[in-house]
């Protein structure tokens, strides 16, 4: 048996996002998911890019203040409390709009945990 705790506050974010991006899997000892905590301030967004991922399914949970995602049918509101899931080869992008009030605090899932099958969508491609 195992367990941990992680207090994310705890963990450095990493340089290259942006906005604030914390990875919590190396210190939950995670393998077969990743997960990571995203801070934006109005007008960041959360990915690099507008992008889909070839096998990974996609889960955002909204600690706090409001999170968009545009996607190639709609712009999708999430507030906090609730949960935005992006099936594989489902195109989005997650940001917070530069007129928001408040930053927007994310708790991100991703699996299976793999690197490398992000893949950059341009909407112009359709």
């Amino acid at each position: 048996m195992g367990y941990r705790i992680v207090d994310p506050k705890t963990v450095e974010p990493t340089g290259d996002r942006p906005c604030e991006l914390r990875r919590l899997s190396e210190p939950a000892q995670l393998s077969s998911v990743a997960l990571n905590q995203f801070r934006a301030a109005p007008g960041e967004q959360i990915p690099l890019a507008y992008h889909y991922h070839e096998e990974q399914e996609e889960a955002f949970y909204v600690l706090s203040g409001t999170l968009s995602v545009e996607t190639p049918e709609t712009d999708i509101t999430v507030s906090a409390g609730s949960l935005f899931v992006a099936d594989s080869e489902s195109p989005h992008r997650a940001y917070n709009p530069a007129d928001a009030a408040t930053d927007v605090t994310v708790l991100a899932l991703g699996a299976p945990a793999v690197s490398g099958d992000a893949v950059p969508y341009e909407p112009a491609n359709e």
